[in-house]
């Protein structure tokens, strides 16, 4: 059986998790990071070199980083349909994940840390302000794209990308601060929570 390693609040296991409800996946998950056991342990570094979660065990295949065990997940089942094979469409759908891993992400580490975790480092209040309204920007990007598509990130199917960008929206509601009023964005997170994997791991998961 597939086996997960790391904490279930991790937005980033998360991502994992929705995507193996997508795929009818049965998996047994393992507790690491956060409060849990340390991913600095020698049997978690065996696993993942940079001691960070999630890492899966796919009857044997060690994959790490999220957007790449999702990936690997969809591709090795046949999903086409979440990850299409056809290059051009396949890098539509990358791209978004990309973008999500690297810019959406840095955006709202700041403000998540000084207002949610309540981490002493960032008790700065314009750095909190201007991390809130990056995060926002970032937000106003997808909420544009949205406006295009009149459906999901990449167009009327729901992919790989829409797990990635919906838990970063998810994040982006969750924290106490003040927020633009997205029209286009407000749909899409409707149009998620009639999905089995958004309502278990996304909504109702927490920040």
């Amino acid at each position: 059986m597939l086996k997960v390693y790391g904490y279930a609040a991790s937005i980033n296991v998360r991502k994992v998790l929705w995507a193996c409800e997508e795929l009818s996946l049965a998996y047994e998950r393992e507790d690491w990071g956060g409060a849990f056991r340390s991913t600095s342990e020698p049997a978690f570094r065996a696993l993942n070199p940079v001691g960070m979660v999630p890492v899966i065990d796919d009857g044997g295949t060690i994959v790490w980083e999220s957007n790449t065990i999702v990936r690997y997940l969809a591709t090795s089942r046949g999903r086409t349909d979440l990850l299409p094979s056809d290059p051009a469409l396949r890098a539509r759908v990358e791209q978004w994940m990309d973008w999500q891993a690297s810019d959406f992400n840095n955006s709202w580490r700041p403000v998540l840390q000084g207002l949610v975790r309540k981490n002493p480092a960032f008790q700065d209040p314009a750095v909190i302000e201007a991390s809130a309204k990056l995060f926002s920007s970032m937000v106003g990007i997808v909420d544009e794209e949205l406006a295009k598509t009149g459906a999901y990130i990449t167009g009327q199917q729901f992919t790989l990308a829409d797990i990635v960008i919906g838990l970063s929206l998810h994040r982006w509601r969750s924290i106490p601060m003040t927020r633009p009023d997205y029209r286009h964005v407000a749909r899409y997170y409707d149009l998620l929570l009639e999905r089995k994997g958004f309502v278990r791991y996304g909504r109702d998961a927490g920040p």
